[in-house]
């Protein structure tokens, strides 16, 4: 993910390997009363681009019957991870594994999961990656399995804020092939995958995308 302009990605050093994000300390709230709403009881999350850590730590501590599983690309993003995980001590948080979402076929190499998150990812990569992260993240799903998705977005193609209007042409200026992806879209993807999707308003004009095989 190079070429993004310095709002799309704030995370500063903290003691040790751990970086914070002052984002993740504004949202994680909201997402983890989503998950607590929609997630499985139990069973295995994968999160995709887990950035700090910050999101994951709150997650498998509000949602204990469920076993975390964090990746990143970036190295110190991973030992961000794995050092809130080794304070924590939480032993339903795993440590951190290396996994490029937007690389074909890694699907095929994970035991299927009942739950995965993906948040804030996808208006940072282009439609191809984009496209790739989902189509793989809907075949690595267990049968029941359910896939969560948080963001900005465009809806039915069009910029609802004055915020995300300014923060997609920030993010196009850096990179023309990057910016918020349409939920219209989104959706006709995990459509073919297979998938039935709802979705549900977040606070900052996010949505939260909630797929499944069947309906949520």
């Amino acid at each position: 993910m190079s070429r993004l302009p310095p709002s799309a990605s704030i995370a500063n050093p903290l003691e040790g390997d751990k970086l914070h994000a002052p984002s993740a300390d504004r949202n994680a709230g909201p997402i983890v009363a989503l998950l607590q709403e929609v997630a499985p009881a139990s069973g295995r999350a994968l999160e995709i681009a887990s950035g700090t850590g910050q999101h994951i730590l709150a997650m498998a501590r509000a949602l204990p019957d469920i076993h975390w599983h964090p990746t990143e690309v970036a190295p110190d993003r991973i030992a961000s991870i794995d050092a809130y995980a080794a304070e924590a001590a939480l032993a339903n948080l795993h440590t951190a594994t290396y996994l490029d979402g937007t690389t074909e076929g890694w699907a095929a190499a994970h035991t299927p999961y009942d739950l995965i998150y993906l948040g804030n990812l996808l208006h940072l990569i282009p439609m191809p990656a984009a496209q790739t992260v989902l189509t793989e993240a809907a075949q690595a799903l267990a049968p029941q399995g359910m896939l969560v998705l948080y963001g900005p977005f465009r809806r039915s193609g069009a910029l609802t804020s004055l915020g995300d209007v300014t923060f997609d042409a920030e993010l196009r200026a850096a990179n023309p092939a990057i910016g918020y992806k349409d939920d219209t879209w989104i959706n006709e993807i995990l459509t073919s995958a297979g998938l039935v999707t709802r979705l549900h308003d977040m606070p900052a004009n996010n949505l939260a995308l909630i797929a499944s095989q069947s309906t949520p």
